[in-house]
């Protein structure tokens, strides 16, 4: 298991997971129902792709994130302190810490 979960992490239903590389969540951050954080990719070539072959990134999110349902963070992101995921985000890109960022893909949110 690459699983590391802070103190006080909160997962809501239907998380899922998929650790072929490290998660680390860090502590008091809360992830809303039917987030998906996903590690590996398939190839864009289509031999390795038929091969089976897969690679995997590494996650890595802060502490006091708040992470809106059904979000989705894909592999080799970082999302800094203090960020917020809107709900149904698709994160492709690292979060600044106390970003907030929404939409497919996810895109910062201008503060006011």
């Amino acid at each position: 298991m690459n699983i590391s979960l802070g103190s006080g992490v909160y997962l809501n239903s239907g998380c899922v997971i998929l650790d072929s590389a490290s998660v680390s969540i860090g502590d008091g951050t809360m992830l809303g129902p039917a987030v998906q954080i996903y590690c590996p990719e398939h190839h864009r070539d289509m031999m390795l792709r038929k091969a089976g072959l897969e690679r995997a990134r590494p996650v890595t999110i802060g502490k006091d994130v708040w992470i809106g349902g059904g979000a989705v963070i894909l592999g080799g992101v970082t999302v800094g302190d203090g960020a917020i995921i809107g709900a149904g985000a698709v994160v492709t890109r690292s979060v600044a810490a106390g970003a907030t960022v929404v939409g497919n893909p996810a895109r910062p949110v201008r503060q006011s």
